[in-house]
């Protein structure tokens, strides 16, 4: 298979003959993985649970890991889901990966969707599933919400969704979100939303597709799911734990094929991600971190904040020149948006990972501000 080089490949090629300025320490604002330290909860959880690893996890998931995150659903979503209705998985990397495997493996010539720029995930999947893509270009132009063209839906077998979205940082109202349901119906295609970034809202909480499916009447969720982690609302990445919940008849017969898939979490690290999913105090806490780094950007840089993620979408002339002058003049690395997009899509942005706490994401801001300054960007 033809998998296209990851993006921070690419950018350990472009800086790898590029000399950092060392008066100034290393800093990263490249990868979206939180730098804070694991709730202590979680950590004496697990280790509550270590003795666990001389037994096979199930590759259902285990009920306390089941109950924990329906709990989350109930909580934070007003979801009352059934066990039928979520399946557990190893983060949500994999069931990106495999799920458009499962379900596009016997369509002749399937089709799948995406926003256009993207988590690269999901163009692997496709490679993987012989489909062919029809992207949803995120843009200035559309305010960065994907618009659906019905004549593509008509022939689409998968839809992927990703609000809140990584990389732009743009949220999907609840009107759209409905709006997607019903053309999934109109044209039965699966619709998947990737909602990792859901709870990691500033001010207002915001919704879950699955929501929208039931304002629109379909509360057997038909067609319609959605993917969500632990990863960035407990900062507990290394748990491995995710979901994916909707239509119970679809995820039937995916369960089926999990159990030859091998991605069983361990009995410790589900009982640990248990206790994180039916806690929602703790992620209070990382959200508010979130929000004064957000606050912190406003003042240095004169962005606003999104919704939801810790993203910033910077708009510059050039990514790629920014990107290497940003790393030789303050030793500081960030994404070229043309990296996380195809066809010119993300050209003349760059992403940053807000992901330190408040003192270290203002050193590196600052430093941005001054290269800003010095090419005279304004935002």
């Amino acid at each position: 298979m033809n998998f296209e080089t990851y993006p921070f490949e690419k950018l350990k090629r472009l800086l790898e003959n590029r000399l950092p300025n060392r008066d100034y320490a290393p800093l990263s604002l490249t990868i979206g993985e939180p730098q804070f330290e694991t709730p202590q909860f979680i950590l004496d959880t697990l280790h509550e649970y270590a003795p666990l690893l001389n037994k096979y996890p199930k590759t259902a998931g285990e009920s306390v890991l089941r109950e924990g995150m329906l709990t989350y659903l109930k909580n934070r979503f007003s979801l009352n889901l059934t066990n039928e209705q979520i399946i557990p998985t190893f983060g949500t990397r994999e069931v990106l990966f495999n799920f458009p495997q499962f379900l596009l493996h016997d369509v002749e010539a399937p089709l799948m969707v995406f926003p256009n720029p993207f988590y690269q995930i999901y163009e692997g999947a496709a490679k993987a599933s012989r489909a062919d893509v029809v992207y949803l270009n995120l843009n200035e132009q559309n305010g960065f919400q994907p618009v659906a063209d019905e004549a593509v839906l008509a022939e689409a077998n998968l839809v992927i969704l990703n609000s809140p979205n990584n990389p732009t940082s743009s949220t999907m109202p609840m009107k759209a979100m409905k709006e997607w349901v019903a053309l999934a119906l109109k044209y039965d295609f699966v619709l998947l939303n990737d909602e990792c970034y859901a709870d990691l809202y500033l001010d207002k909480p915001v919704p879950s597709l699955l929501n929208a499916s039931i304002e629109v009447g379909n509360g057997e969720f038909k067609n319609v799911l959605v993917i969500n982690s632990i990863s960035k609302r407990s900062s507990a990445p290394g748990l491995r734990s995710g979901f994916i919940a909707g239509d119970a008849a679809i995820l039937k017969e995916y369960m089926v094929y999990r159990t030859y898939v091998g991605c069983a979490s361990p009995l410790p690290l589900q009982h640990a991600a248990a206790a994180a999913w039916a806690d929602q105090k703790h992620v209070d806490g990382f959200r508010a971190k979130y929000k004064k780094n957000f606050e912190v950007a406003k003042e240095v840089l004169g962005v606003e904040p999104p919704e939801a993620t810790f993203y910033i979408w910077m708009k510059v002339e050039d990514e790629i020149d920014y990107t290497v002058k940003l790393y030789e003049r303050y030793n500081l690395k960030v994404i070229p948006g043309s990296f996380l997009g195809r066809e010119g899509e993300g050209k003349g942005y760059v992403r940053l990972a807000l992901v330190y706490e408040a003192d270290k994401t203002r050193e590196a801001l600052e430093r941005i501000a001054a290269l800003n300054k010095a090419l005279s960007i304004k935002h």
